[in-house]
């Protein structure tokens, strides 16, 4: 007697995505120095009718919610939980900026292990090339 295998928690995912007719997911990663770059990739992901997830603001700039350093840092914990959960919802990856860091390199890496597919705006930055 055979069993069905159960669906992992990603094919459920992905088979939700098709119930519902879902356009394409892209998230995009990268230094947020490069906010003005990644305002323009998700413009034109957008105009090519995908959904787009990006990093919502750049800690380097001043604001009160991260004005004290402990709070600033425990910030910086929970946006990378949420930019890996971006990751892991989206289809694809776009890579924006012509400088990988290593919270860039850290997502890359995340996004490879889960077999997303990756696109750069700068392919010769890929540390996998």
């Amino acid at each position: 007697m055979s069993y069905p295998q159960l669906l992992t928690p990603e094919e459920k995912l992905a088979d939700a995505k098709k119930l519902l007719s879902l356009p394409r997911i892209v998230v995009i990663c990268g230094s947020t120095r490069f906010m003005t770059e990644m305002t323009e990739a998700d413009l034109r992901e957008t105009k090519a009718g995908k959904i787009v997830v990006k990093p919502g603001f750049d800690m380097k700039a001043p604001h009160g919610l991260w004005s004290d350093p402990a709070e600033a840092e425990a910030l910086k914990v929970r946006l990378g939980e949420l930019h890996r959960a971006k990751i892991r919802l989206a289809d694809k990856v776009l890579v924006v900026g012509d400088h990988i860091g290593d919270s860039t390199r850290a997502e890359i890496a995340y996004a490879r292990s889960l077999g997303k597919p990756l696109r750069f705006t700068h392919p010769e930055v890929d540390p996998d090339a």
